[in-house]
């Protein structure tokens, strides 16, 4: 698809388009791509009882969608407007989104800007307040992976850089891991993401907070809302979630033990508490 200043998008479309049942649409973190969500998506677009279509968007610069030569358009308001043209030119309707970290952030600003589209969410491991710590510690990566040469070798480097926020995962784990990080090209193994992204973290300071997104978070007060968060998360804090639930006090939340930032979605119990939480958002909007 293209985007409106003409650069190509890419997105994955799983199930049929005809569908009756609400379309989800999943938008991945700052350096990830829509693999993220390939385990997720196909269950639900192949859910036996509720066969659904699933949209999984890589964002320029991301996955297959094509890099920007400008730094300054990976950002906030750029790629809001790719989110709606991608769902525009597949002529996607009100949808359930599903955000991860930055894909958190992006279906808010959407729900402020066209609420409409949205019919539901899934905050995942995201809220309006983001802790410096953590975004210091994805600065410290985004972009500055070292080479590997094979993909041993890139699940050797993620397991050392994240194995205190993911203690659980298997070698399996981090090889699929690697898989999602790195292609290969060209006899060698490539970032999955254009490196410029770690410019969008220039202005990060430990010792400054962020703008809190309580209006755009508010801007989700109409519509059935489910909130993860990984236990050893160093982005979404205990205490930012308390007042997320004050706000909203029907909020779905889901806490997923001995994982970080972001929890995985492709695990049988998260395909399972999604699955469920977004036929129930069939219902409600039937009644």
């Amino acid at each position: 698809m293209t985007a409106p200043d003409g650069l190509r998008l890419h997105a994955r479309d799983y199930g049929s388009r005809v569908a009756p049942r609400l379309p989800v649409v999943c938008l991945p973190g700052l350096a990830r791509t829509a693999g993220d969500f390939h385990a997720l998506a196909l269950a639900l677009a192949t859910d036996a009882e509720a066969p659904r279509r699933a949209i999984a968007i890589d964002y320029r610069g991301r996955g297959k969608s094509e890099h920007d030569k400008d730094a300054a358009n990976y950002s906030f308001p750029v790629e809001v407007a790719d989110v709606i043209a991608v769902l525009t030119a597949l002529a996607v309707g009100p949808a359930v989104f599903i955000g991860t970290s930055r894909g958190g952030i992006l279906t808010m600003l959407l729900a402020a800007a066209q609420p409409t589209r949205i019919a539901a969410a899934v905050l995942n491991d995201i809220g309006p307040v983001i802790e410096p710590k953590g975004l210091i510690r994805i600065k410290g990566y985004v972009g500055r992976l070292p080479q590997p040469r094979t993909l041993d070798e890139g699940a050797d480097i993620l397991k050392r850089l994240f194995d205190a926020q993911f203690p659980k995962l298997t070698r399996e784990d981090w090889l699929d891991a690697a898989r999602l990080t790195w292609s290969e090209r060209d006899g060698q193994l490539t970032l999955n993401y254009d490196a410029k992204l770690a410019h969008t973290l220039d202005g990060i300071d430990v010792e400054r907070s962020s703008p809190p997104l309580w209006p755009q978070f508010d801007a989700l007060a109409g519509v059935p809302l489910m909130v993860i968060r990984g236990t050893l998360s160093d982005l979404l804090s205990p205490v930012t979630v308390a007042q997320m639930l004050a706000r909203r006090r029907k909020l779905d939340y889901v806490e997923v033990a001995d994982q970080g930032h972001p929890p995985l979605l492709g695990t049988p119990d998260m395909i399972r508490r999604i699955g469920t939480f977004v036929r129930n958002c069939d219902r409600a909007r039937r009644e």
